[in-house]
């Protein structure tokens, strides 16, 4: 999924070490060793995250610099790795979520990213709390007034360039431009400048999936130890900075991570997408008066030339009328056109075929037109019906649900702008626990709600062994 960013990134010969070897910590070892983790987690005042490419492997998005890497092929002059789901629906890692339950338990207090991928933001995490320092593949950001616009597809282009959209602010209006670094790239100072401040103030720092070694990112643990912080470093392979360390885990992060909150009793809490789109219904009298000629249409919420990567197709069908028949849209933009008598209301059925990669092939969404736009303009709670559907889909377990969380009305031409959010995937995460105990070793499987720390009354392993210290 990471590989249309390494081919946008400029040609460069000398990428750093690549291809290095794996080392795993025998299973007692790494044990013992994420006991330690966690007692360090749970005893940090001031923990800080800092991620590379390893947490999503995981997540099918291949890494650059391991066995498998894009650019240890690209030397060895194999062929990359296909891409098993499209960038855009890939889903956070059980380390994502993980961060995310420390995070609301109060214990990570920011998060450092190398990573393009987005998945940071999507877990959960508070944009407040995370510096993306290489840029995000879905994210675009005004020059002039500095709005970011968080998107459902990947910007077509890298190195700090303009795009072809524009802020939506109606008082500034500028063009957009993608906040994906090239090689030559200075790292931004907004992210920069927090991720220093919150190194400095760390009292440990945990390294997750990076190499540590492009430069300046790598040095900002190191800001941990002028206070007397500690680095915590997880990866399969040696890096750079391993002989500041104090504790050196080799093993799989997800596995590390797992451990990590069984010893601190903490749930992952599950991780539900949820897509938006507009249904614009316009609709205006012929020239003779006696009929309506009707537009609907099915788009982004991003603009109505911008794409909706998750929809395959759209079929429509008339309810209880035998006048008007049905209609497959199968390509962007989704759009159907018609004219009908004025007395007519009209009840349709559309059926959203999804890409592979939602948790569902498809859901149904009715549709009235009659006519009459709406003089309502009740504001509706978005927030409140958008947990409401996560609170939903939680406890059922499906995809699917979806409900309308903005109204708009145009008076002319007569428009009714319906955005409706849908939940497109559901994915639970079970600890190294939880997998033993449900006889397992797979993750998102079983259900499991969470919203943070358990509160069972069973003392966790950190918690007995500090007790007999």
């Amino acid at each position: 999924m990471s590989l249309g960013y390494a081919e946008k990134l400029s040609y460069i010969e000398d990428v750093g070490s690549v291809g290095m070897s794996e080392h795993f910590d025998t299973p007692e070892v790494l044990q013992q060793k994420i006991e330690q983790l966690a007692l360090l987690v749970q005893k940090s005042k001031h923990l800080v995250v800092f991620t590379g490419a390893g947490i999503s492997t995981s997540c099918g998005i291949p890494d650059f610099r391991g066995p498998k890497g894009i650019w240890t092929l690209q030397r060895e002059g194999k062929a990359l790795p296909e891409a098993s789901l499209p960038f855009h629906r890939a889903m956070p890692s059980l380390t994502h979520m993980a961060l995310v339950a420390l995070e609301r338990a109060g214990i990570l207090k920011f998060v450092i990213s190398q990573n393009v991928d987005g998945l940071h933001l999507r877990s959960g995490i508070s944009r407040k709390k995370l510096a993306e320092l290489h840029g995000n593949s879905f994210m675009e950001v005004c020059p002039s007034c500095g709005i970011e616009y968080m998107r459902d597809f990947e910007v077509e282009t890298i190195g700090l360039k303009e795009t072809s959209r524009r802020c939506s602010d109606k008082k500034c209006g500028a063009r957009l431009k993608d906040t994906v670094l090239d090689w030559e790239d200075a790292l931004p100072s907004k992210e920069m400048n927090q991720a220093e401040k919150h190194c400095r103030m760390a009292d440990v720092v945990l390294c997750l999936g990076t190499s540590l070694q492009i430069t300046p990112a790598c040095n900002l643990p190191l800001r941990s130890l002028r206070g007397g912080g500690k680095i915590v470093i997880v990866n399969l392979q040696k890096t750079p900075k391993d002989k500041k360390a104090t504790l050196l885990l080799h093993g799989l992060v997800d596995k590390v991570i797992s451990g990590v909150l069984d010893s601190l009793n903490l749930q992952i809490p599950p991780f539900v997408r949820i897509d938006l789109f507009q249904i614009i219904l316009t609709q205006a009298l012929s020239i003779d008066e006696k009929y309506v000629n009707w537009n609907l249409r099915v788009a982004s919420v991003h603009g109505l030339k911008a794409p909706l990567p998750f929809i395959k197709s759209i079929e429509i069908s008339f309810v209880d009328n035998q006048d008007y028949k049905a209609a497959i849209l199968q390509n962007e933009p989704f759009q159907l056109k018609r004219r009908t008598s004025q007395s007519k209301s009209i009840e349709m059925v559309l059926k959203f075929n999804f890409i592979d990669g939602c948790g569902c092939p498809f859901t149904e969404i009715n549709v009235s037109l009659n006519w009459e736009v709406s003089t309502d303009h009740s504001k509706l709670d978005k927030d409140a019906i958008l947990q409401k559907l996560r609170d939903t889909a939680t406890d059922e377990s499906c995809c699917g649900k979806n409900a309308v969380v903005e109204r708009n009305f145009i008076p002319s031409p007569k428009t009714e702008v319906l955005t409706y959010a849908i939940v497109t995937n559901v994915v639970t995460y079970k600890t190294t626990a939880e997998a033993v105990q449900a006889d397992t070793l797979s993750n998102g499987v079983k259900r499991r709600k969470s919203d943070g720390p358990a509160t069972s009354k069973k003392r966790s392993k950190v918690q007995r062994r500090k007790s007999r210290l």
